[in-house]
């Protein structure tokens, strides 16, 4: 009779323990895809490696401690009512980010919430869309019939859509990117109290974030952005949109302004001309990120992409990282900020500008072998702290934890990442998102 209600006691732990595994697990895969590779091992340990790294990215998104383990802090902000919108991605192409190839978007309503009039909804949403043609050269124009870019509707659980929601709190509202069938188009979980004030999900805070998604914008780790994943309320009286979004839509549309007011641009003064923009034969060598900011490698030359969106600057290597003229393939370890510079089967280490003593060493130092005589790309992936180094064809993994190639690798880049080639010529992580190419063409350059 008394081991009784014990075993009933020890059942309902594990039934909360494993329903709260299940939660966390569901949360990571909706909103975190996997990225970087994982070694060949136990299909159990490749779980635990593979939930502890992706944990890792989460705690690291949001910018709390970055254990890989569950705690407090991380299970609060899972548990915020938040967008539908995925926190980052598996990996991504230069070709461009997704944007609208015009300045007058089309939006209609074809299902309102039973919260708000139709009036009220309308008048929110405009509100809403005139944060962005505030800033850009924009055009939000609505419709009463026929399809519009943005399609917006409220509905609860399965819409459609193949995301549907999960009831009041959780997901409040998705939107999807920029293009063709439901691109642009915004859904709002009918399940959830819409209101205008700071009771319930205000409806213009929410809407507000999901039309960012709609016009081409990511996440943002900035807790002050509008675009930052879990839901905030604001007072919408006065409101304009944060510095960080307003950059970040202005990089994809231009900023609005009068003839007398539109800045004129001015030529960069350079001892040589810079290489032709439209030359589909024009490759950069490598490409990084190093302290936020975007650098891009070609011959001699830097250019430097500012983080806050200030615009691109090109400097010779040498007068950046002294010693250095050419590079083949470059990556920052963020652990502790230093840069590793690699040209042939030598690579040298900065912190900053400064460079660290006792090199040039042998690239060797990896473990790779004598045949690998140079690095075509390398890409640092800061929540798995694996650096990923492209040769040829194949892909290595680097566990800068352990000082040692991880087990199995080299690999084909072909059958580990599939979409890109056979070669990767130039790489980069940012947020959890990688982004590779087999050939970066020059309108990387060009601000969007």
């Amino acid at each position: 009779n008394f081991h009784y209600p014990l075993m009933l006691l020890l059942l309902r732990c594990l039934s909360s323990c494993l329903s709260s595994c299940l939660l966390v697990q569901s949360y990571l895969s909706r909103f975190f895809s996997d990225v970087g590779v994982s070694p060949p091992n136990s299909v159990l340990r490749s779980s635990l490696d593979s939930f502890e790294d992706t944990l890792r990215k989460m705690q690291e998104f949001f910018g709390l401690e970055v254990t890989g383990q569950l705690d407090s802090n991380t299970l609060e902000v899972m548990d915020r009512p938040r967008c539908g919108f995925t926190d980052v991605t598996r990996y991504s192409h230069f070709e461009g980010r997704p944007k609208w190839d015009k300045s007058i978007i089309t939006y209609r309503v074809t299902d309102y919430t039973t919260d708000l009039s139709h009036r009220e909804v309308d008048t929110v949403l405009a509100k809403a869309l005139k944060l962005y043609s505030d800033v850009t050269p924009l055009v939000f124009k609505k419709i009463d019939s026929g399809t519009a870019d943005i399609m917006i509707k409220f509905k609860a659980a399965a819409h459609g859509d193949f995301s549907p929601f999960d009831g009041p709190q959780g997901v409040l509202a998705h939107a999807f990117s920029p293009g063709e069938g439901h691109g642009g188009d915004t859904h709002f979980d009918e399940d959830e109290t819409w209101t205008q004030t700071s009771e319930g999900s205000n409806l213009f805070v929410v809407a507000a974030h999901e039309f960012g998604h709609a016009l081409g914008l990511a996440h943002s780790q900035l807790q002050t952005a509008l675009m930052y994943p879990t839901y905030q309320y604001v007072n919408p009286s006065g409101y304009k949109l944060p510095d960080d979004d307003k950059k970040g839509v202005q990089a994809l549309y231009g900023v609005r302004g009068t003839p007398d007011s539109r800045p004129k641009p001015q030529p960069r003064p350079t001892s040589e001309p810079l290489p032709d923009r439209c030359d589909r034969n024009f490759n950069f060598d490598a490409a990084t990120l190093i302290q936020g900011n975007l650098y891009f490698f070609k011959d001699g030359n830097v250019w430097k992409k500012s983080s806050s969106w200030g615009g691109i600057s090109m400097k010779k290597i040498s007068s950046v990282w002294a010693g250095i003229d050419k590079v083949d393939a470059v990556y920052e370890y963020k652990t502790n900020n230093v840069v590793r510079i690699f040209k042939g089967n030598q690579y040298r280490s900065f912190r900053g500008n400064a460079a660290l003593p006792g090199f040039p060493k042998s690239i060797s130092h990896f473990g790779f072998p004598s045949s690998v005589t140079k690095v075509d790309a390398a890409v640092h992936v800061s929540f798995t702290s694996k650096t990923l180094f492209f040769v040829n064809n194949k892909l290595w993994s680097y566990d800068e934890r352990r000082g040692r190639m991880d087990r199995g690798y080299p690999k084909f880049i072909h059958r580990e990442l599939p979409g890109i080639g056979s070669r990767v010529d130039a790489a980069f992580e940012n947020r959890g998102e990688m982004s590779l190419e087999d050939r970066f063409y020059s309108k990387c350059l060009v601000q969007r």
